[in-house]
């Protein structure tokens, strides 16, 4: 066991293995009364370790293999303008972070990945020196704490995405990039192949599409990205990390546009078995780092798990009282109940909404 925790993120890709990344943080934690809606920021990291450390606990325990640092919109900029009132540094929140995800990986086989995010001084001046030691700082910060590999998340310009890929790759470890774009490409419009062409090229080893939109979404921009690739003949391992809601309305903004954002997306989050459908239909594009971001709760994370145990080799700890495609409820003392325990049932539900007159589909705002 001892050895295959040492194994890196490459070393398992490269050997196709799937590696089942973590859920989404910023929205569980705002639900549990520890981020502020709207700007997101990671203070909790500092301010609430233990409820951090008790979400990276369940996405390890329902099957992940990475457990990623607690830093999304870290950077000193975005932090001061979310009101950082208790001047909580970015250089503490990141080592903080770091502590608690190195912590729980070595509970498991699990590798740590620091993740940088988009930066407001991208918007504001579009200068790529500013914007490069920013990442800098943070990168400094990470290497302190030797993760063992990076992710630059959310980027809606794959300019910007770019220049983050350019400074990690300087620490000398593997580099994963996915941008928070649609099949229609970036807000440039630049197409998502070319995207993945720029991102390969600037040094990115992992290459993918996390957050915004709906999975079998993503996973559509993904098929995109690897058709650049082969186009440009290069080659990068392919990731996603999609949201857990469904997103049929908003394949340019993404869910920010929706009404729903981002007090009553609970009526649109995904059951464990769209997850499942989710995870099949990524393994069979060809991508082999699978996990989620915003909306995914741990269940969700166990689906993956699940429906990839084949090709894993083994179920997550999660899963012993679970039973596949809830075979768990053979035991159930009513009749009708025990019949849904079966895959059949499951694959072709149409789950209701509960709510009378409520619409299937809403008008977003502009994007």
């Amino acid at each position: 066991m001892e050895s295959k925790k040492r194994r890196g993120i490459l070393e398992r890709l490269d050997a196709g293995e799937v590696v089942v990344g973590d859920g989404g943080y910023v929205m569980q934690l705002e639900r549990r009364g520890y981020v502020k809606a709207g700007h997101w920021t990671p203070e909790a990291a500092v301010e609430h370790p233990e409820a951090v450390r008790q979400l990276h606990r369940e996405f390890l325990r329902a099957g992940a293999n990475v457990i990623q640092t607690f830093t999304f919109y870290c950077s000193e900029d975005k932090l001061e303008i979310s009101g950082n009132v208790k001047g909580i540094t970015g250089a503490q929140i990141n080592e903080a972070a770091c502590d608690m995800a190195r912590e729980v990986a070595n509970e498991g086989a699990a590798l740590v990945s620091g993740g940088v995010s988009q930066t407001p001084c991208y918007v504001k001046s579009h200068s790529e020196p500013e914007v490069k030691a920013i990442f800098k700082k943070q990168m400094d910060n990470f290497m302190k704490k030797d993760i063992d590999f990076f992710i630059a998340e959310y980027f809606e310009h794959v300019e910007e995405a770019v220049w983050a890929v350019e400074v990690l790759k300087t620490s000398c470890k593997p580099v994963g990039a996915t941008l928070c774009i649609s099949p229609h490409g970036d807000m440039d419009g630049v197409p998502p192949g070319e995207c993945a062409v720029r991102l390969v090229k600037a040094g990115a080893d992992i290459v993918g599409i996390n957050c915004h939109l709906d999975p079998l979404t993503c996973v559509r921009t993904v098929k995109l990205m690897k058709a650049g690739l082969n186009k440009a003949g290069l080659k990068a391992h392919l990731m996603i990390q999609p949201l857990g809601f469904h997103t049929p309305e908003c394949n340019l903004g993404g869910y920010l546009s929706l009404p729903e954002f981002p007090f009553a997306l609970e009526t649109r989050a995904m059951t464990r078995w769209d997850m499942q459908k989710y995870a099949r239909e990524a393994y069979n594009a060809g991508i082999r780092y699978i996990g989620g971001c915003c909306g995914f709760e741990a269940y969700h994370i166990r689906a993956i798990a699940e429906e990839l145990a084949a090709e894993r080799g083994f179920l997550p700890p999660a899963s012993e009282k679970h039973g596949l495609w809830g075979a768990a409820l053979e035991m159930h003392t009513k009749p009708w109940v025990r019949a849904r325990a079966r895959r059949e049932y499951w694959e072709n539900l149409l789950p209701a909404s509960g709510r009378p007159k409520c619409p299937s589909m809403a008008t977003p705002a502009d994007e």
